[in-house]
């Protein structure tokens, strides 16, 4: 009796599973189009995938189905000389779409930059602008984003954090130049905002499982999360983020006698933070009341705020604050993706911006107008869900933990990936970086990026390898005209110095 039983509970294991139960479980999909793209008056040809790609771990269990669109020229006679190019958005928890039509891919939606863009039918236009004729594209979406979930054992919750993402999204594209045969293609990653972050770590690992990139592109790049969060008791934030307020003021004409360029009133903004504010916070209490009145003269002089007010914040002013004072007796409150924005204010007395009039002006159009590509171009099932951001999903939270930041014992003493760049730099002496600021983001500060390349320790002939470009724009960039075609000079141009 007791053998037939084993038996039969063995029996009970074995049993193939029904059809709908097999149907039930997640798998692989992925849809086909044809698709093309005109720059330069030539006109090419795509060959485009999308839907879901099966990723394994390191012992071949199937952990999670990314979320992708792959773009490929037809015709290429020799895929090893055609660049293929790796992209995704921030966050963390930001899918891919919005480099996707706004930059990137074969099709773009115009907005009306910047202000608000009219409710639909939205525009879906060629775009002139694509990476398409240099390379091949695969656009990312991060687990939890687009189409990416888990498989097996795994939760969404073991993706959401520093360390698995940047495992996770360096086994996709290992896993896919594999299945692909792009191993030897000359390879490019991209990542905006949270996805430069991204990518400091995503190099680093792939570097260490022997794939060296050709170059990294980082759009609105931040390294140190210090420099977004002003914790108490430390001037860094309030540093780097007072050139991009000055900006904000040049633009929006609240600075006397501004300069006629940008670029001329920036240069005087940096000699005046790094030589003059930067000591006066440091200096704390010391400071005179003398030197701090003369200190408040000169900040409101370069930003449009109040002397007043600088004094009563102590001449340290956070990005929040910023955004509801710059224009409040108008009414109005500043973007923070893109300081050029200005929105209604329904609180004239909040201490701090309440929403960011950017992203409630292009959120609507890009979103909308992606979905109804994905579902009817590129002939995504339209009863697979798009997640457009994991932070709608319940539970998310991420894990901000990341291995080399622990500086006693178990105590992590900073946020950065930065060392992971520093690190694989001097590894690979041949890989380039590209990192494109715009000069009026309050999301990531360009002067930020800046104070972190200059304490990377690099020696000089490493350092010449970063490479930093500048637009009159925001966060994302490429929906001002005039800088979405420097952004694609600008790309071009270092995709055909590294191919």
């Amino acid at each position: 009796m007791k053998v037939y039983s084993v038996l039969f509970l063995i029996g009970l294991f074995t049993v193939p599973l029904s059809a709908q139960e097999q149907e039930s479980k997640p798998r692989e999909k992925i849809f086909e189009s044809n698709q093309s793209v005109t720059i330069n008056g030539k006109r090419i040809d795509l060959k485009a995938e999308a839907g879901t790609f099966q990723v394994t771990d390191n012992q071949d269990k199937a952990m999670a189905l990314f979320g992708f669109t792959y773009y490929e020229k037809k015709g290429t006679a020799d895929v090893s000389g055609r660049p293929i190019m790796f992209a995704y958005n921030g966050g963390p928890g930001s899918s891919s779409f919005w480099l996707h039509m706004g930059i990137l891919g074969p099709k773009r939606i115009p907005i009306n930059d910047p202000t608000y863009t009219d409710p639909a039918p939205y525009q879906l236009v060629n775009n002139e602008f694509s990476v398409l004729d240099k390379a091949d594209l695969v656009m990312i979406d991060p687990i939890g984003t687009g189409l990416s979930r888990p498989m097996g054992e795994k939760e969404f919750k073991d993706f959401w954090g520093v360390d698995p993402d940047i495992e996770s999204i360096s086994a996709f594209i290992r896993q896919f130049l594999i299945r692909k045969g792009r191993m030897n293609s000359p390879k490019f990653l991209l990542g905006e905002s949270y996805g430069t972050y991204r990518n400091a770590g995503v190099m680093a690992e792939l570097q260490d499982q022997g794939i060296a990139l050709n170059g990294v592109i980082m759009v609105s790049a931040v390294f140190d999360l210090r420099q977004l969060v002003f914790p108490p008791y430390e001037d860094l934030s309030y540093i780097v983020h007072f050139p991009t307020y000055a900006a904000t003021a040049w633009y929006h004409d609240m600075v006397p006698d501004k300069p006629a360029t940008l670029s001329e009133f920036i240069d005087d903004v940096r000699t005046f933070t790094k030589n003059e504010y930067a000591p006066a916070l440091f200096a704390g209490d010391q400071l005179s009341a003398d030197e701090k009145e003369a200190m408040a003269q000169n900040l409101a002089n370069y930003t449009g705020l109040s002397k007043q007010y600088w004094s009563l914040a102590d001449l340290r002013v956070t990005n929040g604050e910023y955004f509801a004072e710059a224009m409040r007796t108008s009414g109005k409150t500043v973007g923070r993706l893109d300081s050029r924005f200005t929105g209604l204010s329904s609180d004239l007395i909040s201490q701090s911006g309440e929403y960011d009039p950017q992203s409630a002006a292009i959120s609507p159009p890009y979103i909308t107008g992606f979905l109804n590509y994905l579902y009817n171009d590129l002939r995504v099932d339209r009863t697979m869900h798009y997640q457009t951001s994991a932070g709608g999903r319940e539970g998310f939270n991420w894990n901000w933990s990341h291995s080399g930041n622990n500086g006693w014992g178990s105590m992590q003493v900073a946020v950065t990936t930065l060392h992971d760049m520093e690190r694989t730099m001097k590894r690979n002496p041949n890989m380039k970086v590209l990192i494109m600021n715009g000069l009026y983001d309050l999301a990531t500060v360009f002067y930020g990026v800046e104070y972190s390349i200059d304490h990377m320790s690099l020696p000089p002939e490493i350092k010449d390898n970063i490479t930093m470009t500048y637009y009159e724009a925001g966060h994302m960039m490429y929906i001002h005209e005039p800088s979405m075609k420097q952004f694609k000079a600008d790309l071009d141009e270092f995709i055909d110095a590294h191919r």
